[in-house]
């Protein structure tokens, strides 16, 4: 017995930290960091169960001195679900950040960090920067999928995305898979982005590159959805538990339109879905924006002052074919935009695009002016469109078709006088399958 007595207390020592050592984490998902500005970013996380939630943040030069977000209470309701604003950041800096939960700190084994955008203007060249982008991106979850072969694969490609060290991400619509047990009820829709967010893979992107989102049908509705969803309300609640764009809607309408800047580009981000005429409706007027958010963009357009003008939206615009969704199927509506940003001269006008599952860059030229290009990029994780390649898109540019899953990204240089857009799309592990550079000048 006298030899048993130490034993027991190593045991009763070692004990609580090996219980301590398998309690399983508290998050669910994320963080992610969301948009940047200078005086503001948003960081997101999700909770397995409802739990007081704050972040701590420190610029990475000043380590000794430390902010804290507000403290939050995640609720089952809103999928356990929190945004937070750090709101005492300085312009051009670094910042890491640390996760607390019900007053625990929770270690990552991935860096923690966010950036606030550079205040450039009247003093230095804008800053270089890097968008990485793409759509489709579909997680397989036995119970709810199809029988068959497995559609999603290469979740690596997240991780590729990580590597690639980008400063923000621009997801292109199509983000979650929405199946027929989820469209009906905000518990099937809080479950499918619960399911995606959650990928391991994921994780490290979510935690230091910058994100913003659109969405196309899949993240709507049923496939091919248009603004007769009658559940489209609650698919944008939902939508914005979790993403941390900065706003959703423009002029008092519904839906994800927003825009931002960053360094010398304006993203407009539009919304395909929500004032959507049915593809196969033959009366009344055809549109895919609606007229409210047409004549915004046109005026925004206007306005902007930035090098690059970044249209985002789901679908193929500049493709002249009238396949699939295409903006071409409301060729009116399509050949309007294209006349507005010739009749008004606005340079600049750039498209990045989604849906399709290949990828692909348009070029269309236009008597007498600049020639428009449209950058589809698709599909990260969902099946390639093996039928792409007998796709006789005429204004494809040779040599940037890709049936195969991949993503992009979109990194600006250069003096304020010689800016440029180099394009890199990349496969699921990260190599490089062309590249394409645009100058500035190139769009005026």
């Amino acid at each position: 017995m006298t030899f048993q007595k130490p034993a027991l207390i190593v045991l009763l020592v070692i004990l609580p930290t090996l219980i301590f050592a398998q309690t399983p984490s508290p998050i669910q998902s994320g963080p992610m960091v969301g948009y940047s500005e200078m005086r503001e970013v948003s960081l997101w996380i999700q909770t397995k169960a409802p739990s007081r939630v704050y972040f701590e943040y420190w610029d990475k030069s000043r380590p000794d001195v430390r902010y804290t977000t507000r403290e939050i209470i995640t609720e089952r309701f809103y999928g356990n679900t929190c945004e937070l604003i750090a709101d005492q950041v300085m312009p051009g800096k670094i910042y890491n950040y640390a996760v607390y939960v019900n007053s625990e700190k929770i270690e990552f084994n991935y860096p923690l960090e966010f950036q606030t955008q550079t205040h450039w203007k009247w003093r230095t060249d804008p800053p270089q920067f890097t968008f990485a982008t793409g759509s489709c991106a579909y997680i397989n979850d036995e119970f709810s999928d199809r029988p068959g072969k497995s559609y999603g694969g290469k979740y690596q490609i997240f991780q590729s995305i990580h590597k690639k060290r980008p400063d923000a991400m621009i997801w292109l619509g199509d983000n979650v898979y929405f199946r027929e047990p989820d469209w009906n009820t905000r518990t099937g829709m809080i479950y499918r982005y619960t399911h995606t967010r959650s990928l391991p893979e994921m994780q490290p992107l979510l935690g230091s590159t910058h994100h913003y989102a659109i969405w196309d049908d899949h993240d709507y509705g049923p496939n091919n959805s248009d603004r007769s969803f009658w559940n489209k309300n609650l698919a944008l609640d939902v939508f914005k538990l979790f993403w941390s764009n900065p706003s959703y809607g423009i002029d008092g309408l519904p839906g994800v339109t927003t825009t931002f800047q960053w360094g010398d580009a304006d993203v407009f981000l539009l919304d395909n879905r929500f004032f959507r005429s049915p593809n196969k409706r033959k009366t009344g007027k055809r549109t895919m924006l609606g007229e409210g958010q047409l004549q915004w963009l046109i005026d925004a357009l206007c306005f902007s002052q930035a090098t690059f003008k970044l249209i985002v939206i789901g679908g193929q615009v500049l493709n002249p074919l009238a396949v699939h969704e295409t903006y071409a199927t409301f060729n009116e509506e399509r050949e309007l935009i294209i006349e507005e940003i010739t009749k008004n001269n606005i340079a600049g006008v750039f498209f990045i695009t989604g849906d399709r599952h290949h990828t692909e860059l348009t070029k269309i030229e236009r008597p007498n002016t600049y020639p428009l290009y449209d950058l589809t990029v698709s599909p990260l994780t969902s099946g390639a469109h093996l039928g792409a390649k007998n796709e006789k898109n005429p204004a494809r540019v040779k040599g940037t078709l890709v049936i195969d899953r991949n993503f992009a990204t979109l990194t600006f240089s250069g003096t304020q006088k010689n800016r440029k857009l180099i394009i890199n799309v990349f496969d699921a592990d990260g190599k490089k399958l062309w590249t394409q550079t645009i100058h500035a000048s190139d769009l005026k």
